[in-house]
């Protein structure tokens, strides 16, 4: 009898088996939206982006899922200000490992996001986490000067980063976090008609009658899609360390009645209990109120947030509120955990453009006469301003095993400018030489550092395009001229469109690295230049610095790295791996650590 073989195992069968797996996987891919400047996680479908001191003192965390950004897809943005003390690590949360903080399982609003993005399917739901160096709202509004203007370049820096989609606002923090939303409050007249949804968890101690219920009853009457969300307990009875853990009027239990009572003279109020809770409502309950009584004293002030707390303050009031979990019940996100938090290396601190910015070639022209340290700071103003095309702000992730000084190897994974430092747009736009003391100050200005030659090595090695070098003839000196910066960069163009790369490609082979070295402090008043690869992969240039430090020719190029590396996984600045004794042959072929990272900015 002929045996006959199952369907699965025919190749037809197995062909038509790839061939849906493939369009499947190609369909994922076409939905999955990389947003510029955001990392893929490798968690729950995610995307992030880390912006770091703009404004000083400040670190945000954007996340946001990898799909959903269409053209007719709406996003929902919540600012959520952290805690007094807390981190965005431990803020976002995981699963806690042995020696871990407390701190990571307190809240979990990354996990509790994970649920709402199951939940509100109408919106795609971004999550921005504020932080600052105080680790305190509070502290850092009382000692940051003009911090009312800080908080609302804050909020229009990640909200441009969604223009495209028109995004809604949700104001929302926790403990010290109500100090940014009410600073956000202050810094408008009226609260701004994108603000949909704006929520308390335990943290409006700052409320004013005077000060913020006009502004919020004149919100609330705006729109039938504004919310407003105010969690409290009964702080007023918890001893401390043998003392009252806050004054007779200034927790948020006596806070939360007195904000409850203004509105209520605007809005009708209703009274009712519910699972050991008191909640006051209005008749459409846009507005909510959830007193959480305590007879025994207890501290409930994180539970607010674990117990599904961040997750009503962001569905009071719509068709989905306690849908699948309840408030102060049991974590209804527990399957959202992960095991670990991934934050993305942050972004360079490059200014956005201005459109009516000077085109590079109307830059060149205006600075071809001027003095060299007049033109230092004209090339300085230009850069800071963010007066640099937009294909150089998108760096390129390069990774690589490199072994330290005693030869255990590393995984090295660092970002850097996809060309040199150029001036202008991506339509007209000039390649810039500078000074090594130029290029520090904007290095510092950006987050940014320079590479050092194993590095440029590397990304030699790792290039999309790699151009032959093209040098010109000393004559007098015509080499440090304006005219001849002009002239390399157009022979650059033109060799780049006739290999066919394209702007924003890793290009390589066009420039000579003004690299970090230990030679540095033994020289400060040098310039140190390596590279300008051959196609062999050879430098024309070895380390050189035989050049005083105000020498510059067309041959030389500022390629920035971010100055935040991961090794292992671990984020660590560039600096302090060049200074470490072991730890520095990662990132370098010389002999000794880099006692001095950087240049400085003149010689006198």
């Amino acid at each position: 009898m002929k045996s006959i073989s199952p369907p699965w195992k025919s190749p037809r069968f197995l062909f038509r088996i790839a061939v849906v797996f493939l369009l499947v996987c190609g369909h994922a891919a076409l939905r999955a939206q990389m947003l510029p400047g955001f990392r893929a996680s490798g968690q729950s479908d995610e995307q992030q982006m880390i912006i770091e001191n703009s404004p000083p003192g400040t670190r945000m965390l954007i996340n946001a899922p990898l799909n959903g950004f269409g053209r007719d897809n709406r996003v929902l943005l919540i600012l959520y200000a952290l805690p007094n003390g807390n981190t965005i690590e431990q803020t976002f949360g995981k699963n806690p490992g042995e020696g871990d903080d407390w701190h990571y399982d307190i809240q979990h609003i990354g996990s509790q996001t994970r649920f709402l993005r199951n939940v509100i399917t109408d919106r795609t739901v971004v999550v921005a986490y504020l932080e600052n160096n105080r680790k305190s709202w509070p502290v850092w509004s009382a000692n940051t000067p003009g911090c009312l203007e800080e908080v609302k370049k804050m909020v229009g820096e990640i909200t441009s980063l969604f223009a495209p989609w028109n995004p809604e606002l949700a104001l929302n923090g926790h403990s010290g976090g109500g100090r940014f939303i009410f600073n956000y409050l202050d810094a408008y007249e009226q609260i701004p008609g994108n603000v949909v949804r704006i929520a308390f968890l335990d943290s409006n101690y700052g409320w004013e009658d005077d000060r913020y219920g006009p502004k919020i009853v004149s919100w609330l009457r705006s729109g039938k899609n504004r919310y407003l969300c105010t969690l409290a307990y009964n702080d007023s009875v918890v001893i401390y360390n043998g003392k009252p853990l806050v004054s007779p009027e200034g927790g948020t239990w006596y806070r939360s009645g007195v904000m409850k009572d203004y509105l209520a003279r605007s809005f009708r109020l209703k009274k009712r209990e519910r699972d050991s809770l008191v909640w006051f409502s209005s008749a459409d309950r846009r507005i909510e109120f959830i007193f959480k009584p305590n007879p025994e004293g207890k501290i409930f002030h994180t539970q607010q947030v674990e117990f599904n707390g961040f997750i009503h303050s962001m569905l009071s009031g719509t068709r989905d509120e306690r849908k699948g979990y309840r408030y102060f019940g049991g974590r209804a996100y527990r399957g959202f955990i992960s095991d670990t938090v991934v934050i993305p290396i942050r972004r360079l601190n490059i200014p956005p453009r201005n459109p009516a910015a000077e085109t590079g070639s109307e830059f060149m022209k205006r600075i071809c006469d001027l003095s060299r340290e007049e033109r230092e700071e004209e090339i300085y103003n230009a850069a800071a301003s963010g007066n640099i095309p937009a294909f150089l702000r998108e760096t390129v992730t390069l990774k690589g095993v490199f072994n330290d000084l005693n030869g255990t190897p590393h995984i090295l994974e660092y970002e850097v400018m996809p060309d040199y430092l150029a001036i202008g747009s991506d339509e007209d736009f000039c390649r810039i030489p500078m000074t090594p003391g130029t290029a520090q100050r904007l290095a510092d200005l950006f987050g940014a550092s320079l590479l050092t030659a194993k590095l440029s090595d590397h990304i030699w090695s790792k290039a999309e395009v790699k151009l032959e070098p093209f040098f010109y003839r000393p004559v007098g000196n015509a080499n440090e001229l304006v005219t001849k910066f002009e002239e390399h960069n157009a022979q650059i163009e033109m060799q780049l469109a006739e290999a066919g790369g394209k702007h924003g490609q890793l290009v390589a082979g066009i420039k000579k690295d003004v690299i970090l070295s230990s030679r540095i402090a033994d020289r400060p008043d040098r310039v140190v230049i390596y590279g300008w690869h051959h196609p062999d992969g050879s430098p024309i240039q070895p380390v050189y610095s035989g050049h005083i430090w105000w020498y510059v020719d067309y041959s030389h190029g500022i390629r920035f790295m971010n100055t935040q590396v991961l090794v292992d996984g671990r984020p660590v600045k560039i600096s302090d791996l060049l200074n470490d004794p072991v730890l520095f042959r990662i990132v370098s072929d010389e002999e000794k650590p880099a006692e001095r990272s950087f240049y400085p900015e003149n010689i006198d």
